[in-house]
């Protein structure tokens, strides 16, 4: 039980990261600068580093061989425009 629950937990988190990453690589295309660009590029970085992680745990949850047929967590439909400081954390 303990491993669903923390499953399902490290599947919202995931959910959210892909979510705010979706986001930042539409505001990276919306804003140009220098400034912007970097800014932009140091938090799509930071949240794919997140994401490696929480797949890691995920794969020792699951196991490699599973991971391979996981869906992942792209139900999330409803997408709205945030400031960069607004992102979703987990």
């Amino acid at each position: 039980m303990a491993d669903n629950e923390a499953l399902a937990e490290i599947n919202r988190r995931i959910a959210i990261i892909q979510d705010n990453l979706r986001e930042l690589v539409e505001q990276a295309a919306a804003y140009s600068g220098a400034e912007d660009e970097e800014r932009n590029a140091d938090r799509i970085a930071d949240q794919e580093a997140k994401l490696a992680e929480l797949e890691k745990q995920r794969d020792a949850l699951l196991g490699k061989k599973y991971r391979a047929r996981w869906p992942g967590a792209n139900a999330r439909s409803s997408r709205s425009r945030r400031s960069p400081s607004l992102l979703r954390t987990c």
